[in-house]
């Protein structure tokens, strides 16, 4: 059976207001439960790899559709989109780990570190300015550059403070955030499918994501 989840965000997006969405509210529960599934299945699969998130809760991981509208123009009270992080801490917690997205049409898995508060970035760049070698091999990997090709593209413009502009991999450092993606395609797929491709390309960047959160550690033991 394939998910309710993308016609109900494609319905909410045309009726964006309380009253649709209170008549609505046994759709949202559906659409919601099916995202519960979908985490406990992919939580399962990344305990393979990723043994720290075995006892992860999955309604830890996951976003809520409501919008903080106090500082936003945009007044639409619930988001149009559907989401989850799995990573040590749930969706609030600071590591490093994996995300699923799910929008009509714009459905993709990634994973990384998106933001990081300024310890942890700096944790990061000296991660890579030590092991600069071994994260330049492991975001070269055929799969990783098949799957997901480059990290996301936002940069400083300069070599952050501290670091040596000769680095010989400075264009590492000038990384703001540390985050890959893949969109994927969920139509007539169920939710197994979408669990066993999903957890598929999630093993492709764990190799990445143990690497950053080998930096978030040193960052919390300083």
């Amino acid at each position: 059976m394939t998910l309710k989840i993308i016609p109900f965000l494609s319905q909410l997006k045309e009726n964006n207001n309380r009253v649709w969405f209170e008549e609505h509210k046994p759709d949202f529960e559906e659409a919601k439960k099916e995202l519960i599934a979908l985490v406990t299945g992919l939580l399962k699969e990344l305990a393979v790899f990723e043994p720290s998130l075995a006892l992860l809760d999955p309604k830890k991981c996951i976003f809520r559709i409501y919008r903080d509208v106090r500082f936003s123009k945009n007044k639409d009270p619930y988001k149009t989109a559907l989401g989850a992080f799995m990573a040590i801490g749930g969706k609030s917690g600071n590591h490093a780990g994996y995300y699923i997205h799910f929008e009509p049409e714009n459905c993709f898995v990634g994973g990384g570190i998106y933001g990081p508060e300024p310890n942890t970035l700096k944790a990061i760049r000296q991660e890579i300015y030590f092991n600069g070698a071994e994260f330049d091999t492991l975001i070269h990997q055929p799969p990783f550059v098949k799957t997901f090709g480059s990290l996301m593209d936002e940069k400083l413009k300069r070599p952050p403070k501290g670091f040596p502009a000769d680095f010989q991999y400075i264009d590492y450092l000038l990384y703001k955030h540390f985050v890959v993606s893949t969109a994927f395609d969920v139509a007539n797929k169920d939710i197994a499918e979408i669990i066993s491709e999903t957890s598929s390309k999630f093993a492709v960047m764990a190799d990445f994501i143990q690497f950053l959160n080998r930096a978030v550690q040193n960052a919390e033991n300083d």
